[in-house]
């Protein structure tokens, strides 16, 4: 592929509002994961919230945008110059030649969650200014952010579960190859809500305590909330040394279970070797990866045998779950931005909450963090029904 440029990019979870914020986190193995207090759930386990999510307002003429899964967006755009650089991009190219691509999976279904709390007693239905199409519908995030940044240009959200804002960015390149946009806001936001957490604690997949991938203990997910966009271009005669490239791109299915991974792990294997030849590269490119990396058991057994069998046990790894929560269909842009933090500051962040390493994983994980020169990284993105998506990014020389 014709690598891409990250011109701008900026990441919200409980870890911190904005890349700097996000670094400090990562930089001193600082966690945002609390006991869940959310809404009325009565669940024991641990979530990533988002401070200050129900005090941001949306502007006047999009309030019929208001939700929760919206506000997180609109969050995330005010911080580092993102609005302003997307604004920008819009006058230079022109708001018709940029495109819109997100990636959710709960949307702002809790805005329906809230709306059944005031149905009427009598006839059952649900409150007159309650506006599905503006807030649960999984196109409403796409929707708000194109009309509150002006852009004109095709808008799509992709829906698959937690690979999904890793897709935005296989999109967004194919829609720029075919010509049919100049640059393309990507990202993903998911944020959390009652469905979510009762339907995961239903599988029996949320841990009673702070989520730890790769751990011998590994019990299951925290699930988390978050927001994170990336504004992508073409490379041009202003690409600058340092400046971080979208190089490769590789997508598959497992096609074998609706909810687990393919026990060898060999969807998973089929898009990292897909990125790899999408950015002609061999393995031994490959600084460090970030991966899914849930914390459940069946996950990471799946994905340690993938990554040894494309790249052996010489390439450090680790999982940034511990710390953010299991964002879902937001996961693959807030760690795109996190392995883009990599290639910046010489950082493969430790896996947090990680104590002990289960030995049968063969990958190599890292608890600590490791200050290293990185050129490459590669980030994993699963999601259920056995969508996978495998990002390479690097820094221009």
């Amino acid at each position: 592929m014709t690598p891409l440029v990250l011109k701008r990019f900026t990441a919200t979870s409980c870890i911190g509002r904005g890349i700097a914020q996000t670094l400090s986190s990562l930089s001193a193995e600082r966690g945002g994961l609390s006991r869940c207090d959310f809404e009325s759930a009565e669940i024991d386990t641990y979530v990533g919230t988002v401070a200050g999510v129900d005090d941001c307002a949306l502007p006047a003429d999009l309030g019929r945008f208001d939700c929760r899964n919206n506000r997180l967006a609109e969050m995330a755009l005010r911080e580092d110059g993102f609005e302003a650089a997307v604004r920008e991009a819009a006058a230079r190219l022109g708001a018709r030649r940029i495109g819109v691509f997100i990636g959710t999976s709960t949307a702002g279904i809790l805005q329906t969650e809230l709306a059944y709390r005031r149905r009427d007693p009598a006839t059952g239905a649900l409150p007159a200014q309650f506006d599905y199409g503006a807030t649960h519908n999984s196109f409403s995030v796409a929707d708000f952010l194109r009309r509150r940044l002006r852009l004109e240009g095709p808008a799509v959200v992709v829906a698959c579960a937690c690979a999904s804002s890793a897709k935005v960015f296989a999109t967004a390149r194919r829609m720029i190859e075919a010509e049919l946009v100049d640059a393309a806001l990507v990202g993903g936001v998911d944020s959390l809500c009652l469905t979510t957490l009762y339907g995961f604690h239903a599988l029996q997949l949320c841990s009673a305590s702070p989520c730890r991938p790769f751990d011998i203990d590994r019990d299951g997910i925290s699930v988390g909330e978050g927001a994170a966009f990336a504004l992508l271009e073409r490379t041009g005669a202003d690409l600058a040394s340092g400046d971080v490239l979208l190089l490769g791109v590789g997508e598959s299915n497992d096609a074998y279970h609706m909810s687990a991974p393919h026990p060898e792990g060999n969807g998973a294997r089929r898009a990292m070797q897909d990125a790899l030849s999408d950015a002609s590269l061999e393995p031994a490119a490959i600084d460090y990866i970030n991966l899914h990396g849930t914390g459940t058991p069946s996950n990471d057994r799946a994905e340690s045998k993938a990554v040894i069998s494309v790249f052996g046990a010489a390439v450090p790894c680790s999982s940034t779950k511990g710390a953010t929560g299991h964002t879902l269909g937001a996961s693959g842009a807030l760690e795109a931005v996190i392995s883009v933090l990599a290639l910046r500051h010489g950082l493969m962040p430790g896996g947090v909450n990680t104590a002990r390493v289960d030995p049968t994983l063969t990958a190599h994980y890292l608890r600590r963090n490791r200050a290293a020169p990185v050129s490459r990284v590669l980030s994993n993105s699963f999601g259920f029904g056995g969508t996978n998506c495998s990002l390479i990014f690097g820094r221009a020389g």
